[in-house]
This record gives structure tokens, C-alpha cells and sequence, in this order.
């Protein structure tokens, strides 16, 4: 069957969270782009692209139905492991050893991507799955905005607000020297916060977004140098977020 993001049946569901970040000391120009509406926003050492709407609401909708898709018809978080028979995303659990132990990480994830391209961050290496029309579809959009064409895509499923991921930045070194990642976030409303990099921080420069359902959120320039980023737990979430965070990654140096 042929997914089409434009079918006629899609609802609309899920109201979309718009909070435009805190920008006292950040210079922000508003940018548009096929309609939708967006802000440049340069901070020290780095460059967002933040998009509140950059999907319509059906082809948001239509997206978050066929990345949750699963034969046992499950919707609800506690529903929602690796071991769901998902229909069109493996979604997984993956481990990160900790004194010793394994832990689960907070989260489901899938990674895809061209063939010869694998991914490895906190000691856990993903080999590429292969690329389908959602995934295609959205990597197209992405392209005519950024004019990057994105080799891979690691996707997130954070099945309600206890889902999250720490602070980190996306310094690998396949990803290149000044990496752009491009953020697309579909379900429940999430905090995403930047912080600058503690070697860097003097003060407590701290930067938050609400990431709605079909947002856009790209880092570029030296963002990944100079700051860090993390989705903090929201007890008050009870409903699946998906996050798709698109990227170039490039053989490493022998």
C-alpha cells in the first residue's frame, strides 16, 4: 500500500503548543518558508532554525498514525516496548552499560539511513535500516528548507513524560565539523532545552522551546560545540511524543 501523508481521512486530534523561547539576549528575525512561519534565532556561537507549524496539522497526524502503527491496535504508553508488533517502525529499547550494568534508556528508538552508515553514541552502535515514504517524504521537506539532502534519521519515541534524554550534544565525529540537525517532533508537547557547554558557561545561559506537534527545530553553525540540549521528564505528559532528528553522517577519518 502507498502511504500518502495527504489522505482525506486524517483528524485532527492533537492541538498544537506554541512557546516561543525566551529571547531577551538573543537576537531573533522572523523567517517564512512555503507559508509557514519561523524564527532565525542566533545565540552565542550557534544558529537555530525553530519552525512552531511547520507541518499542517493532517500531515502531522497522518505522520504520528504511521509511525505508531501496530498490529495489536496499542495506543497507550504502558502499551507501548520494543516487543509491540510494530507495523512500519522496529521501535527498540536500547542498553548503555553503567558500572557495570545494563541499563535501559529511557526511551524507544529506531535508526535508518543509507546502507553504509551506522551511527554509535554512548557506547551503542546502530546499524542503518532502511529508509520508507514516511521517513522519505519528511527527508524531502527538509531538503528544499535546508538544501541538505540527510543520509540518516534517528527517530525517538518518548511513550509519555517519564520518556526522556539528558543532556548531551550530537558531537560525533562521523557527523562532521559543524553538524546541522534538524529536529521534527510529531504527539504531546515537549520541553527541549539548551544550555551552553559547561567549559564554556559563565553564567547560567539557558534557552527552552516547546516542541509541538509538527515543529521544526534545526541546530546549526558550532551549536553542538558550545551548547548542550535535553528533554526533560514532565510527570504531567501521559500521552507518546516522536522525535525524528535528521542528520549527515560521514566515514570516519583512518
Amino acid at each position: 500500500m502507498t502511504f500518502d501523508l495527504f489522505a482525506d481521512n486524517a483528524t485532527n486530534t492533537l492541538p498544537t503548543g506554541v512557546k516561543l523561547p525566551s529571547l531577551a539576549d538573543y537576537a531573533c528575525q522572523e523567517i517564512v518558508f512555503n507559508q509557514s512561519k519561523g524564527y532565525k534565532i542566533t545565540i552565542p556561537q550557534g544558529e537555530l532554525l525553530y519552525f512552531p507549524e511547520f507541518f499542517s496539522q493532517k500531515i502531522a497526524n497522518r505522520a504520528l498514525d504511521f509511525l505508531l502503527a501496530n498490529r495489536a491496535g496499542h495506543t497507550q504508553p504502558e502499551e507501548l516496548s520494543a516487543n509491540t508488533p510494530w507495523t512500519n517502525i522496529p521501535w527498540q529499547q536500547d542498553e548503555i552499560n553503567m558500572y557495570g550494568k545494563k541499563i535501559p534508556l529511557p526511551r524507544l528508538s529506531s535508526w535508518h539511513g543509507d546502507s553504509d552508515h551506522p551511527y554509535t553514541y554512548s557506547g551503542i552502535t546502530l546499524q542503518s535500516l532502511p529508509w520508507n515514504a514516511a521517513l522519505d517524504y519528511l527527508r524531502d521537506q527538509l531538503e528544499a528548507l535546508t538544501h541538505t539532502r540527510f543520509n540518516s534519521v534517528l527517530l525517538n519515541l518518548y511513550r509519555d513524560g517519564q520518556d526522556h534524554i539528558s543532556w548531551h550534544t550530537d558531537d560525533e565525529p562521523e557527523l562532521g565539523k559543524n553538524p546541522i540537525i534538524a529536529s521534527i517532533n510529531f504527539g504531546e508537547s515537549r520541553r527541549f532545552l539548551l544550555r551552553r557547554h559547561e567549559k564554556e558557561r559563565q553564567a547560567q545561559e539557558k534557552l527552552e522551546v516547546l516542541l509541538g506537534h509538527g515543529s521544526l527545530l534545526i541546530m546549526q553553525g558550532e551549536t553542538q560545540h558550545y551548547w548542550q540540549h535535553s528533554v526533560p521528564k514532565q510527570a504531567k505528559v501521559l500521552k507518546p511524543r516522536i522525535n525524528l532528528t535528521f542528520r549527515c553522517i560521514y566515514p570516519r577519518a583512518s
